[in-house]
Parts: C-alpha cells; structure tokens; sequence
C-alpha cells in the first residue's frame, strides 16, 4: 500500500512538472554591460537547483574532511574497548569454566587496559563504558580471589569496585558488588559482615528475593531467629517458596526459636510473636506446648495451645502420621495434669469421649487410661492400660504404661504383678 502511495504521488509530481514546464514561455535576461543574455525560466531553474546540489555536496565533503582526525580517534578507542571487551569476555569464561587463575589475570589485563584508556582518553564520548568495565574487571577479579581462598586480592578488588560505582550511574553494578559480598561474607561463615553488606543496600534493593534470600541464610546464622522469622514470611509472600517449603521453613525456624527459649515466658512471647496461621500448625503447637512443660509452664496453658491440634486428628486422623499422634499423646498426658480445675475436667471429657468414640485406637486406650489414673478410677485405668501397654509401638509410651501399671499394683499390695509390670517396663 506504501508503495502504491509513493508511485502515485511521483506520477503526480511528474505530470505538474510536465504541465508547468511545457507550457512556461517565460524568460529570465541577465544584463551584463555591454552583453545581455537570454535564458528561459525552466534552464535557470535547472541550473539554481545544480548550483544548490554543488553546494551541498561541497559543503559536506569539506565537513567530512574535518571530522575525519576526530572520526580516526574515536575508531582507535572502539578498538582499544573491543581488546578490553574481549579480555572481559574471556575472563567471565574462565571463570564458569573454573579456571580461576587465568580469569584472575584476564581480569587484571582489563584493569591495566581501562587505566590506560582513561589516561589517553579525553572525551566524555569515549570514557562513557570505562567504569562499568572497570567494576566488572574488579568483580570477576574479587570472584576468582575469593574461588583461589585469597582473601586479601578478593578485598582489595571488592573495595575498588565499590569505590568506582560510588556514583550514581552505576548504582546497579554497586547494588551487584554489595550482594556478591555479602555471598562471600556467608561462605567464609561471617553472617555479621553478610548482613552489613545488605544493609548497604537500597531500600528498594532490599526487598528483592536475591537479597531476602541472602539475609535469611545471614540472619539464620547469626542466630537471629526473629529476623530470619520476618524475612522467611517475606519470602513466602513473595512466592519465594512452594507452599510446602514455606511451610516446613517457618515450622523449623519457630521449633529453633523454641529450643532457645530460656522459660516458660520466653514461650509464651515467641508463640505470641507468631502468625494466627503458624501458630494454627500441629507440629508448632506440639513443639511449643512440649517446650513449656519441661520449662515448668503452666499444664493448663499448654492444654489451651493443643486444643487445635487434638480437634484437627480426631476431625482428619488421615492427615496424621503414627509418629505425629503419638507425639501428641505424649505431650497431651504430660499436660492433663490432676488439678481438678474445670480446664482439666473438660479435658478428661473430652479424652474419654475420643476413646469410647474409638474403643480400638491403642493412643486413645493409653490416654484415656492416664485420664483415668489421674482421676482416680483405678479398674478403668488398669484395664486401658493393660490393653494399650501390650500394643503401643512407641517405646516412651509403653514405658510409661508399665509404670502405671506398676503403681497401680502397688497400690494395690500385689507385688508380684508389680514387680512383672517393673520388669516390662525395664524391657521397653
């Protein structure tokens, strides 16, 4: 269609000239005492357009002459890039092929090549690419130093890089020098000089993956749990993370979190800091409840943090491993402490209803027994237990069991059953 635009309108301008050339009579005359000549207006126009068009090219060929010493420099200093360039190349494929000493040296063969570039170099147009070289040149370099374990070569050419992208035109290659540093600081297993270099970072920078993941592996080996807390959500909510990795990642920073808790306060502070959604976790609310108890905490509190959970397996036993349930059996009976209160009674309700609801579940038989122990019904407890000690696969829990048993006969005087119960339990 453009074509066909063009070729109309060019037949157009050629019938215009045609009609108004063919038919133009007129004449120019130039006096020139004591000649005069004659020209018709059609030649003189020829003639002014030629004189237009020798100007013109004149006037370029005189231009390009000029320009030619400045056009020669410029090519001289693409050639010299172009051998830098090339050493940059080469340097970056020695070292993903892991040949660290030659990419050390291309490295540096670039370093010496820009500095002598800016030496000859005088124009803005030419200096344009020599510090961006010039950080890569020191990065590859700090990156083969640091493969080779030669820390000081590996600073030196870090500190360099940062300080030529200290301007703001290369704020990328230095947000690129601070991370590859602070992977650095991690390798040589310093999370505290890792976490100094994101902090150097922007804002903006900051919030990226590359750098949240960076600070959660800092901030998880510094031992700053909380931080590592806050940063792993980050992730999460990012889509760092698959929801099962996000998950298993959260459930082994908060168990970390309580393993270091000092008292039953501490406890309570760290499952407060968590999300309604962590805390709503079986195996967060096991590890925290378990973590109180053998802290001194407080039985009933513990039950409160376990309610979840108990009514998440009786509601989706299939969702629970054998391990999981018995873990839960455990930390539940060492929780439902003979108080008396009305928590602990509605706790025994519900146990014995789990257990009449389910009269073969084995954990139920041995909790309900503990229950029933607990509460002072001696047959009914003996009778759970003996049931529930002679199947219980976990060792704990059938330990335990033979010792009520055990108690239970003493209580009784028949020192014979209890001294067979004893011996069971010895056995494991």
């Amino acid at each position: 269609m453009r074509i066909a635009l063009w070729l109309t309108g060019l037949f157009a301008a050629a019938v215009a000239l045609a009609l108004f050339a063919g038919g133009n009579e007129g004449t120019v005359t130039v006096f020139w005492p004591p000649h005069r000549v004659d020209l018709s207006v059609n030649l003189v126009l020829l003639l002014l357009l030629a004189l237009f068009a020798l100007l013109y090219v004149s006037l370029r060929g005189v231009a390009a002459l000029f320009e030619l010493p400045r056009q020669a420099r410029r090519w001289r200093q693409q050639q010299r890039e172009r051998v830098i360039q090339a050493l940059m190349l080469d340097a970056r494929a020695q070292l993903l092929a892991g040949r660290y000493l030659r990419a050390r040296k291309a490295a540096e063969s670039a370093l010496a090549r820009v500095a002598a570039e800016a030496d000859e170099t005088t124009g803005e147009e030419g200096r344009a690419s020599l510090p961006a070289l010039r950080i890569v040149a020191h990065l590859t370099a700090a990156e083969s130093a640091h493969a080779l374990q030669d820390e000081a070569n590996r600073q030196h050419h870090l500190e360099a890089a940062l300080a030529a992208s200290s301007g703001g035109a290369a704020s990328e290659l230095r947000e690129a020098a601070l991370l590859r540093a602070a992977q650095w600081a991690l390798h040589d297993r310093d999370p505290e000089g890792a976490l100094e270099h994101l902090e150097a970072l922007p804002r903006g920078a900051q919030r990226r993956t590359a750098t949240l993941r960076l600070k959660l592996k800092a901030a998880r080996q510094s031992g700053h749990l909380d931080q590592a807390i806050d940063t792993a959500r980050l992730l999460a909510k990012h889509g760092a993370f698959s929801p099962v990795g996000a998950h298993s990642l959260m459930r082994s920073l908060a168990s970390e979190r309580f393993d270091r808790a000092g008292d039953a306060e501490q406890v309570t502070h760290t499952r407060a800091a968590l999300d309604a959604d962590e805390r709503a976790m079986p195996e967060l609310a096991l590890h925290a409840a378990e973590r109180l108890l053998a802290l001194g905490g407080a039985p009933a509190q513990a039950r409160e943090w376990l309610l979840p959970a108990w009514e998440h397996m009786l509601a989706e036993p299939h969702t629970w491993s054998d391990a999981q349930r018995a873990r839960l059996v455990q930390v539940l009976a060492r929780a439902v402490a003979a108080t008396g209160d009305a928590s602990d009674q509605a706790w025994l309700a519900r146990i014995e209803a789990a257990q009449q609801a389910r009269p073969r579940d084995v954990l139920l038989q041995y909790l309900a027994g503990v229950a029933c122990v607990q509460r002072g019904l001696w047959g009914r407890a003996q009778l759970l237990l003996g049931q529930a000690a002679a199947e219980l696969e976990e060792p704990a829990l059938r330990r335990n069991a033979w010792r009520l048993l055990a108690g239970l006969a003493e209580q009784r005087g028949d020192e014979a059953v209890a001294l067979q119960a004893w011996r069971a339990a010895a056995q494991g």
